[in-house]
């Protein structure tokens, strides 16, 4: 069949199923400048070199001249109409110099488990998934374009998915997958000491279905994170999320729904897109939805424990910050109109902290809310000082209360402090002198003098007024 054939082949089958799936990416294509380790096709007369120790299964699109060529263990060429290969030993490439051959890289560089090598069909504009997510569930459909070869390594484990399409076949059952892979044709497209096996169960719930990658998230990780050393780069702001089924922590929202019967996620996931993520204050975020393992468990409304919950997360991945915040702050006020026609029972929000550095947009407001409070206790302290001063204003204005007169008072020795020192403009001091004074003071006087000092804190911006 050709690749014109496959590729009919590929959408026919597409067309037909419903369920979600996830496609490979790499190919060893012998086309594909990526496999080779000049980053380039080998040029006309060039020395061309496979792994000696490798199996490998390698698509030919095209014709080539090369002067030798060293041959894998065991592996096998599949050509187009039209490719091929021819003996030359000069090259009129001016761009190819001689010397060093070309190597074509490790065939099994490429494992399952990494997130990198697949992508979803499902995939839009402002659309993630969570890593874990990124690999296919054991809901989804495996899908090998069959317009091009491949080898891939199932590393460590057991991995279970709905179907796998490899080579313009569909397997769904788990006696002609085990046929195919103990078969030359398998053993030369995968490889390692993994169990993969198939179940026909498709995800039937309209509120989603678990992703069931937890028990396999550490080698999805760690391939992910293989790049970087294993290492998670530091998130760009104070108190960083991590989602379930995310690698690294990030910084925004998320938002965790407890949902019933009448949720549909799809229809959800569609409603934030479209109604949200299109608006241009939202421009910079991302957005993941999946039903995810609830650790808490708590009782839902119909007063069953409730073992998953919805998980919206939101990624902020511009400069731009406190996007997420308000948009989880709008997701939470379309719960409490609509969440009955929705099927959301309830909604809880956790956000990140301030950028790194600070000088953001959500850097100065929460400054200003620390601020703020600050500035409320503190009124609430004077406000109680003032309070306590007019309670004890009545009660010697009934007679309950007797004022010392200066002949009584005992004399203060020179130079003595009436107060103590009070960063905050010496309020609590003045007050003290206040107290101190002769009983002839009028009472009005006496109010305007403490009216004054709470304006005066007001206005140097000390006192949250």
């Amino acid at each position: 069949m050709g690749a014109l054939g496959r590729v009919l082949l590929w959408l026919q089958l597409c067309v037909l199923t419903r369920a979600a799936y996830k496609i490979w990416v790499p190919n060893t294509d012998f086309d594909t400048a990526a496999n080779w380790s000049q980053n380039r096709t080998p040029c006309a007369g060039a020395a061309v070199e496979f792994p000696a120790d490798k199996m490998v299964s390698v698509l030919v699109r095209e014709g080539h001249s090369i002067a030798n060529m060293l041959l894998p263990l065991d592996g096998e060429f599949i050509l187009d109409p039209g490719a091929g290969f021819s003996a030359s030993d000069t090259s009129s490439d001016p761009d190819c110099s001689a010397g060093a051959p070309a190597l074509f890289l490790d065939p099994d560089r490429f494992s399952w488990h990494d997130p990198r090598l697949w992508r979803s069909r499902d995939a839009a504009h402002g659309l993630f998934f969570v890593d874990a997510e990124r690999v296919p569930c054991r809901h989804d459909d495996a899908v090998f374009p069959p317009d091009a070869s491949f080898r891939v390594g199932l590393g460590a484990g057991a991995v279970r998915v709905r179907s796998i399409w490899a080579l313009g076949q569909k397997y769904t059952v788990n006696e002609a997958l085990t046929a195919f892979l103990e078969s030359r044709a398998g053993r030369l497209h995968f490889h390692g000491p993994g169990a993969l096996s198939v179940g026909p169960e498709a995800c039937a719930d309209p509120s989603g279905c678990v992703c069931g990658n937890s028990e396999v998230q550490p080698w999805i990780c760690a391939a992910l994170l293989q790049p970087l050393g294993g290492r998670c780069p530091s998130a760009a702001c104070h108190d960083a999320l991590r989602p379930e089924g995310q690698c690294c922590d990030l910084c925004g929202a998320i938002v965790s729904l407890t949902h019933g019967a009448a949720f549909d996620l799809e229809q959800f996931r569609a409603r934030l897109l479209r109604d949200f993520l299109a608006l241009p204050q939202y421009q910079g975020l991302q957005i993941a939805v999946s039903k995810v393992p609830r650790a808490s468990r708590p009782r839902d409304g119909t007063g069953a424990e409730a073992d998953t919950e919805v998980q919206v997360v939101l990624a902020e991945t511009g400069p731009e910050t406190g996007g997420a915040g308000r948009l989880a702050r709008a997701i939470l006020a379309e719960v409490a109109e609509h969440g009955a026609a929705l099927g959301v029972l309830a909604a809880t929000v956790r956000e990140s902290g301030a950028p790194v550095g600070g000088g953001s947009a959500a850097g100065l407001e929460g400054t200003g809310s620390r601020a703020g409070l600050a500035g409320a206790v503190t009124a609430a302290l004077l406000l109680l000082l003032l309070a306590t001063s007019a309670g004890a204003l009545w009660l010697h204005r009934s007679g309950r209360l007797r004022w010392k007169t200066r002949d009584e008072a005992a004399v203060a020795p020179a130079g003595a402090p009436l107060g103590f020192h009070n960063p905050m403009f010496n309020v609590a001091g003045s007050v003290e002198l206040l107290l101190r004074f002769h009983s002839g003071v009028s009472e009005r006087l006496y109010l305007c003098l403490v009216w004054s000092l709470l304006l005066q804190g007001c206005f140097s911006g000390h006192v949250g007024c």
